[in-house]
């Protein structure tokens, strides 16, 4: 895998994926786009949802919605780390259970989110969860 990042002005760049996408950062504390540490939590989230709901549809469970809450607190001083991250999936299905949910969590946590398991190297990563039925 390989990128690029290129400098546009003043504290934003833009970075390209080799896959040929682009996404702006924004440097200065996410005035003109996201952060990159604002894209490093949302990468934690979106690897972990990917893998949830493709655990439950493979399970052959009825997945309508899937949303994940993520809430960090970081270092005060530099370099500004996180020290904690927690990762609360909304799921929602017909006939859901907590089980299945509790399953698809704990696998992506433990197996399958390189991005959260990468982190979880040096942060603090924790997990929680609810149900709705549809």
């Amino acid at each position: 895998m390989q990128a690029r990042v290129k400098w546009v002005e003043g504290l934003t760049f833009l970075g390209e994926s080799s896959s040929g996408h682009q996404i702006i950062m924004d440097g200065n504390s996410g005035d003109k786009a996201p952060s990159p540490m604002e894209l490093v939590l949302m990468s934690a989230g979106g690897c972990s949802a990917i893998d949830v709901v493709s655990i439950l549809q493979k399970g052959r469970h009825d997945v309508s919605n899937c949303e994940v809450k993520l809430t960090s607190e970081r270092r005060e001083e530099a370099p500004r780390i996180f020290i904690h991250i927690n990762l609360h999936f909304i799921v929602t299905g017909k006939d859901l259970s907590d089980k299945a949910v509790a399953r698809a969590v704990d696998l992506s946590a433990e197996k399958y989110c390189s991005v959260a398991i990468m982190l979880g190297k040096g942060v603090e990563i924790t997990h929680s969860y609810e149900v709705i039925a549809a």
